[in-house]
């Protein structure tokens, strides 16, 4: 029969007998398609990694790209089991949808190529299909948790930098990466990811254990140590490491509320500059109804409160401009991509937001001062000078902290001691005893 001998075609490569059974019987290929029992002869080309042969049956009939076998294998899964990067690249063009699919146990292309350590048949299908690396498997193992499961290394490493916000994920036994590397005694695979990740070392399982915990239950030896002093870096500066990284994660929630404050505060004083309290005048006065001078001549659009209060005016004035250029400012630095890691542009950004407020708070006090009546205009002045008063009181405190706060941070990096709080003495003996230089 033709389907016989194209599948013993497809078994050995033959090109040329391909060619003779499509010449034959052009619809030799689309029969097969839906008659065929278990594997199709893509299958069965791609077990046998016949290159070529593949090209060739893709050229003529690329839907068998998405036909499936007994196990809901496709031609994609067995390239990607096999480790076949060229095939698996035809396959895609083919029918990119096919990273999706998953066999009979659950298992998509990608965690295929991650069980078997399939390096560059992953990196291609991550590529090509970034949320297929994103699925997990039936009882909730990612990628990531496959990797470790099945001690690929190096296929970890090729994953991690697309797959970072899952570097802490559990599956459904409640294990992170970490607590099954820990179990199994990957050394290696802890080793990288406590120094090239951002992995918490303290992260408890479902029984509320950590890494440290599970291996303190095993039985002691060299392993065990060795294992013992990756770990115990990262547990010592646990502490501060979360705490420095709070008002990173603060910026990062509040950016787009930061900026929408920005841009409001912007608006206000543009606004209050074309604007000024008080209004405009809405004609020209140079001259009298005699035709002579007047004492206070003024033009149509200019502002009233600039004739009739000079003084208060150019405080209005630095003011509102002092809250609109530091507001921009503000906009630039969140658009700039600067790195709010360090606390120097940390602190940066907090001195021109707290700038900004009390510019736009000063300008307000002002102007309504200037437009309310002399008699109601005494009591109110003193409320809003002591408002004022303890407004910029308060800025002040926290902007001395905060700079002495940077400061000491700054000396302490170059060595230089000035203050440090009693609670931390009980942690530096412990850092001098574990040989690990202070860092705190």
């Amino acid at each position: 029969m033709a389907e016989n001998r194209l599948y013993n075609a497809a078994a050995k490569g033959d090109e040329r007998a391909l060619q003779e059974l499509l010449n034959e019987d052009e619809f030799l290929l689309d029969r097969v398609s839906y008659t065929c029992p278990n594997k199709t002869p893509l299958h069965v080309a791609t077990i046998n990694g016949h290159l070529a042969f593949v090209r060739q049956i893709l050229n003529r009939n690329p839907q068998l790209a998405e036909e499936l076998d007994a196990q809901r294998s496709s031609a994609l899964h067995v390239a990607s089991a096999k480790g076949y990067v060229e095939i698996a690249r035809e396959l895609l063009s083919a029918a990119p949808d096919m990273c999706l699919s998953r066999d009979s146990q659950g298992r998509n292309p990608l965690h295929l190529a991650a069980m078997k350590g399939r390096v560059e048949v992953l990196a291609e299908l991550v590529r090509s299909s970034p949320l297929a690396a994103r699925e997990k498997m039936d009882r909730g193992p990612n990628l990531l948790h496959l990797c470790v499961k099945h001690s690929q290394l190096e296929a970890l490493k090729i994953l991690v930098p697309n797959l970072s916000e899952f570097i802490d994920s559990k599956n459904d036994d409640g294990d992170t990466i970490l607590h099954m590397a820990v179990m199994d005694k990957q050394i290696e695979i802890i080793r990288y990811l406590v120094g090239n990740t951002n992995i918490d070392v303290n992260a408890t399982n479902s029984k509320g254990q950590t890494a440290m915990a599970i291996l303190e239950q095993s039985p002691p030896d060299k392993t065990i140590s060795e294992i013992r002093k990756i770990l115990r870096p990262g547990l010592c500066n646990s502490h501060n490491t979360h705490k420095q990284s709070q008002p990173v994660k603060w910026l990062t929630k509040k950016r787009d509320a930061i900026m929408v404050v920005a841009i409001l505060i912007a608006t206000m004083a543009f606004q209050a500059g074309l604007s000024p309290a008080g209004g405009v005048w809405q004609e020209d006065l140079t001259l009298d109804s005699n035709g002579n001078m007047v004492t206070n001549p003024h033009r149509a659009g200019e502002s009233v409160m600039a004739h009739n209060h000079p003084k208060s005016y150019k405080s209005v004035m630095r003011s509102n401009t002092i809250a609109f250029v530091s507001s921009l400012s503000t906009i630039l630095l969140l658009i700039s991509g600067l790195p709010f890691r360090r606390r120097l542009f940390m602190w940066i950004l907090m001195v021109i937001m707290w700038l900004t407020v009390t510019s736009i708070a000063v300008t307000y006090a002002v102007s309504i001062v200037v437009v309310t009546p002399k008699k109601n205009r005494e009591s109110l002045s003193d409320v809003i000078e002591i408002g004022i008063a303890v407004w910029s009181g308060v800025m002040g405190i926290l902007l001395v902290g905060n700079t002495v706060r940077l400061i000491d941070r700054w000396l302490k990096n170059k060595g230089i001691i000035v203050w440090r709080p009693g609670r931390y003495r009980d942690l530096v003996e412990v850092n001098h005893e574990n040989g690990s230089p202070e860092n705190v």
